[in-house]
């Protein structure tokens, strides 16, 4: 049988003499070197297999052009991690250069809690087809603020505008508030709704990965931007 070889040790070139050739070989060391880097690599494997290999049973060619082909396919696969790296490195930074451009906008994003200022919060709400909609409002408390019916047509989102005045009147304090909406047909079946919500984009939050965008109290990836309407002046 086949007596394995052992791995060589690194062969280490011997100082440069030189001004010059030590700052090469010190900018040359932060590179990464891989076997296909370095014949000499391949040639000392080579002897150290065949310096240790049984003479009565030699190793086999088809073999040892295997095993360099395994070596070749690991750094190649370490290569394809770098280059990996590398695009996840722009993907990120693409990311945020986006997330960015939203600071300042009025944008409309997936959701169905937002803020009440100034006596006003707006929602969007969408029905694929004519429903009764009954809208229930709740404070972050979870107290029921408001709970109203109307009639919608199908079609594109259509904003619901809230005061901040509760059933009996009152009138109640700026804060965030959260719409639950359920939706039936003509016939009493039950229609899918969607809701969102619009708002300034405050600031993004670029630690975060992916980067978020803070629309008043709340935050949204930018995936979960819908449209935007315009920049605040």
């Amino acid at each position: 049988m086949a007596v394995d070889a052992t791995l060589p040790t690194p062969i280490v070139s011997a100082p440069a003499t030189n001004s010059t050739s030590g700052s090469s070989a010190s900018s040359s060391s932060s590179t990464t070197t891989g076997i296909a880097d370095n014949f000499q690599t391949f040639l000392t494997l080579l002897t150290t297999q065949l310096q240790n290999q049984n003479p009565l049973d030699p190793l086999d060619t088809n073999q040892f052009t295997q095993q360099l082909v395994q070596f070749a396919g690991v750094e190649q696969q370490l290569r394809t991690n770098e280059q990996l790296n590398s695009l996840v490195a722009l993907q990120k930074s693409a990311q945020s250069t986006q997330a960015l451009s939203f600071v300042g906008t009025t944008a409309v994003v997936d959701g169905s809690t937002t803020t009440l200022k100034n006596n006003s919060a707006t929602w969007a709400l969408g029905v694929s087809k004519p429903s009764t909609v009954t809208i229930t409002i709740s404070n972050s408390t979870g107290q029921a603020a408001y709970i109203g019916n109307f009639s919608m047509n199908a079609g594109d989102h259509q904003a619901f505008q809230w005061d901040g005045r509760g059933n009996d009147g009152s009138q109640w304090p700026e804060g965030t508030y959260t719409l639950t909406a359920t939706a039936k047909d003509a016939s009493g079946q039950s229609v899918a709704i969607t809701t969102e919500v619009q708002g300034v984009v405050q600031s993004a939050d670029l630690s975060a990965d992916p980067p978020v965008l803070w629309i008043g109290d709340q935050s949204f990836t930018v995936d979960k931007v819908k449209k935007v309407v315009g920049r605040s002046q």
